[in-house]
């Protein structure tokens, strides 16, 4: 087992990739403190996965973008221990909303949620390990969006390239106390927040198209690259950008 008594605090783990990865890493034994927003029955089906795999559980709700409901997470987690691995996971979607037509109101939720969320998070989870000695793992899942246009999303896209900035500065600013710090930028990967599109002959086909390997990936898939981030297989990592999207950087606008 590659997490075997590790503790790991995953946002966004009731559903998609934050459960895929919240399952995985209790398969290679880890405890889990499962971070979710609203979805409290995703939140306990994780749960449930994670006991079943024999290993211990907690349930936080609360929101990222708020700095005090990240504290009660943290807090919250302690239950588990002293938390070893970060992945933050939770993250808003959005679309037609041209910055002309921007409403500040969807502005501010999206850049809380997709980037000072991460932010508030690994302030806290930097701080604890700094008490513990050290050493520790942090995987941001941000988006291709940080690397291509977003019309529509403008904000989405500004906070997943955020999210890349970020990284890159806090690998540095935590490599003397062997923090390790990485982000993957998954493409269309088959979760809640795709699943209209894919559900949609004309969507999805159009999708498709442009992605080399022409389907959606899976949350697992993305979860085995955080497993190899989180462990001692990802050591000598920190700092990088994994992206992770069947081609479809490579093809932008050439399809």
């Amino acid at each position: 087992m590659k997490l075997q008594g590790r503790i790991a605090i995953i946002t966004g783990a009731d559903s998609g990739i934050g459960q895929a990865t919240a399952e995985l890493f209790a398969r290679e034994g880890a405890d889990i403190c499962i971070g979710y927003h609203t979805d409290r029955e995703g939140a306990k089906d994780t749960k449930r996965s994670v006991e079943q795999a024999g290993r211990r559980a907690v349930v936080v709700q609360g929101d990222v973008g708020q700095p005090t409901d990240v504290e009660v997470l943290f807090r919250e987690a302690a239950a588990l221990g002293t938390a070893d691995i970060l992945v933050n996971c939770a993250g808003k979607g959005m679309g037609g909303m041209p910055v002309a037509e921007m409403q500040d109101e969807m502005l501010e939720r999206v850049l809380r949620t997709d980037l000072l969320g991460p932010l508030f998070c690994c302030r806290a989870f930097i701080r604890l390990r700094k008490q513990h000695g050290g050493k520790g793992r942090i995987v941001t899942i941000s988006s291709v969006a940080q690397h291509l246009p977003t019309p529509g999303s403008a904000p989405y896209g500004m906070a997943k390239a955020g999210i890349g900035s970020l990284t890159r500065s806090l690998a540095v600013e935590v490599a003397e106390d062997k923090i390790n710090v990485n982000n993957i930028a998954p493409g269309l990967i088959q979760t809640p927040m795709t699943q209209e599109r894919l559900d949609d002959p004309e969507k999805r086909e159009a999708s498709f198209k442009e992605i080399p390997w022409h389907r959606a990936g899976q949350p697992e898939e993305i979860a085995r690259l955080a497993l190899f981030l989180a462990s001692d297989d990802g050591d000598y990592v920190t700092g990088q950008t994994w992206t992770m999207d069947g081609g479809l950087t490579m093809n932008w606008g050439g399809a």
